[in-house]
């Protein structure tokens, strides 16, 4: 955007235990799983859902879900999308979102510090797409121990989640520097810092596009291949109100189905409203979308959320084996978690079962 830049992500804040409100809900038809999958039976009213970042491609499926209907037909009068940079937990814990598009570091961060009573049920990104981004003619840093010695910098909300990429390498918080920096690359780029921590799908490409050519670190080939945009809520709440989740999945499901089979440039005129919208209403923004870059964004992303696994298993579902690789990053960052104690992917599951074409979600 010129700096469709990204704060991320995100790391412990300072988190108040507190007991979760929950919503209200009105009876259910008994015919809900006879009609369309997703299709209003109840009147789950309005929910919030924290985004981690500032409304532009990365939640191009929610998009969908709000102009097609889905959250509509799921039974939600309305569903406010709450603009970040944010991990949601704090907010989650509070009660003022219901649902929030996290990271397994962040949540399982506070589940271990704090014992939060918190459980991620799907996931958008099987991997993440956190990434120490370096000039391949200056930094160029290509392995971890290419960190030892150089400036890097950091935003201050992302501080956890770098100190977890040298822990999991076994490298020392004083074998590298860390420079406080905003969301904008332009440090990096001016030579004020020998790397950036970045998103492969936001600032990679900003930085690619201005003509430089650049090296990543990804964390999820580093030792932290963990789950992001991870939906998550609270385990009061998903105890409470199972078929609300289960609806809320559903359209999920359906909006991120979109974002494979529509066009493109559909797509990139979807997100570029409401990015604008957003920014009308006052939310964090960096000036003009620029379509060359939500097109190569959407692209890159849709590398993290469609694999194998989802192509088999479908869209949000966590394999097993993936759980027990986030399990194991937050352990080799100091973290130890069991796979129950973060995942609970029972209503995921459970939506396949029973409506197996929601699978196909290629065209």
């Amino acid at each position: 955007m010129h700096t469709l830049t990204r704060t991320r992500r995100r790391a412990t804040a300072a988190l108040a235990l507190a007991a979760t409100a929950a919503l209200a809900l009105t009876a259910c038809s008994p015919s809900a799983s006879e009609t369309s999958p997703g299709s209003a039976s109840a009147d789950y009213g309005e929910i919030s859902v924290q985004y981690s970042w500032i409304k532009n491609e990365e939640f191009a499926g929610e998009y969908y879900a709000y102009d097609n209907g889905y959250y509509d037909e799921a039974g939600f009068s309305e569903v406010q999308g709450v603009a970040g940079p944010d991990t949601g937990v704090a907010k989650l814990l509070s009660g003022s979102v219901q649902f929030a598009l996290s990271d397994a570091a962040s949540v399982g961060a506070a589940v271990a510090e704090q014992d939060a009573p918190l459980k991620i049920v799907a996931t958008t990104f099987q991997k993440n797409p956190f990434t120490i981004l370096s000039l391949t003619d200056k930094g160029n840093i290509a392995t971890p121990e290419d960190l030892v010695g150089k400036k890097i910098g950091v935003q201050d909300s992302n501080a956890s989640v770098f100190n977890a990429l040298l822990a999991a390498n076994g490298i020392s918080e004083d074998q590298v520097t860390v420079v406080p920096v905003d969301f904008d690359p332009t440090p990096l780029m001016n030579g004020e810092v020998d790397g950036f921590m970045a998103y492969l799908t936001n600032e990679a490409i900003t930085v690619e596009m201005e003509g430089y050519e650049v090296t990543n670190l990804a964390y999820a080939d580093n030792g932290l291949p963990y789950v992001a945009e991870a939906i998550t809520v609270t385990q009061q709440y998903l105890e409470e109100n199972p078929d609300l989740v289960k609806a809320f999945l559903i359209a999920e499901i359906k909006g991120w189905t979109d974002t494979f089979t529509q066009p493109v440039d559909d797509t990139v005129t979807k997100v570029t409203e409401h990015y604008n919208a957003s920014a009308a209403a006052g939310d964090l923004t960096f000036g003009e979308l620029d379509p060359a870059k939500v097109k190569a964004g959407l692209e890159a992303q849709a590398e993290l959320i469609s694999t194998p696994e989802t192509e088999e298993n479908g869209l949000f579902t966590i394999s097993d084996e993936l759980k027990a690789q986030s399990i194991a990053s937050l352990a080799a960052a100091g973290w130890e978690l069991e796979v129950d104690d973060l995942f609970d992917t029972t209503i995921i599951d459970e939506i396949y079962t029973e409506n197996p074409e929601l699978k196909n979600y290629q065209p």
